[in-house]
């Protein structure tokens, strides 16, 4: 009988875990609970990255915490690789993401994304000397590198390149310096940050998309969080008005990216 007992509460508890997660994602428990939990990398500088002290900062971080305190809650930040982030949302682990996500067709197919925060650009990145990687065509053969369903995955296989999965920006620029692929594609505001902290590392930028790229904050597609996105736009109008979105912008890449 205690054994059974013992089984029920289990399944009981297990249940309702299952039933929190399924909850999360939506205003109501977002307010209830006091906190916005957030999806990033945390390995992605200037979006969000640790300083020397190892604590999380970034534009990304500020945004979070921004949005929050419009909100009335507190940000609580989750970091993970990537290629899990989404999955995070599907699971209920997290309420948002905010890491620099690209707005695309496929990614509106499944979840609902917020009004742009920010706005950049995809650049392709070689060695000084490469001669045969000057444009996006070119990559058809070649080796690229980039985080595991990134946007600039998606870009290079669409190109016909061969991409290999990495973790952060810096091993996928330690792999073309090491000749182990011939070429990266990356956001323009990251690679410049980081060249800003190597000036030295023989990089150049050969080709630029011609559009800009709408950084957004995906949350589920479904119309339970309706209200969450409503209140994250009315957040983020009230910060691009007051100018904070263009005083993080100015802090973390030098230049306004807020705006188009």
């Amino acid at each position: 009988m205690k054994k059974a007992v013992k089984l029920l509460l289990s399944a009981a508890l297990l249940s309702g875990l299952s039933a929190c997660s399924a909850e999360r994602g939506t205003l109501k428990t977002v307010q209830r609970s006091g906190k916005i939990i957030i999806g990033l990398e945390g390995n992605w500088q200037p979006w969000s990255y640790h300083d020397e002290s190892d604590t999380l900062v970034g534009y990304d971080v500020e945004v979070g915490k921004a949005i929050a305190e419009k909100l009335g809650v507190e940000a609580e930040f989750i970091e993970g690789p990537w290629d899990g982030l989404f999955a995070g949302i599907d699971s209920g682990r997290y309420d948002i993401i905010i890491n620099g996500v690209g707005v695309t067709e496929e990614r509106q197919k499944s979840y609902s994304f917020s009004d742009p925060y920010a706005y950049d650009s995809s650049v392709l990145i070689v060695l000084e000397g490469n001669e045969d990687v000057k444009t996006f065509e070119d990559l058809a053969g070649k080796k690229t590198a980039n985080s595991i369903g990134s946007t600039y995955m998606e870009l290079g296989e669409a190109c016909g390149a061969t991409v290999e999965g990495v973790d952060s920006l810096t091993e996928t620029l330690d792999m073309v310096k090491q000749g182990r692929v011939d070429a990266t594609i990356n956001a323009r505001t990251s690679f410049y940050d980081y060249m800003k902290y190597n000036p030295d590392d023989p990089f150049v930028i050969t080709d630029e998309s011609e559009d800009l790229t709408s950084i957004a904050i995906p949350m589920r597609g479904n119309d339970s969080s309706k209200e969450l996105k409503e209140a994250i736009n009315e957040a983020i109008r009230q910060l691009r008005e007051e100018g904070k979105l263009t005083e993080l912008s100015v802090k973390y890449f030098g230049s306004d990216i807020s705006v188009k």
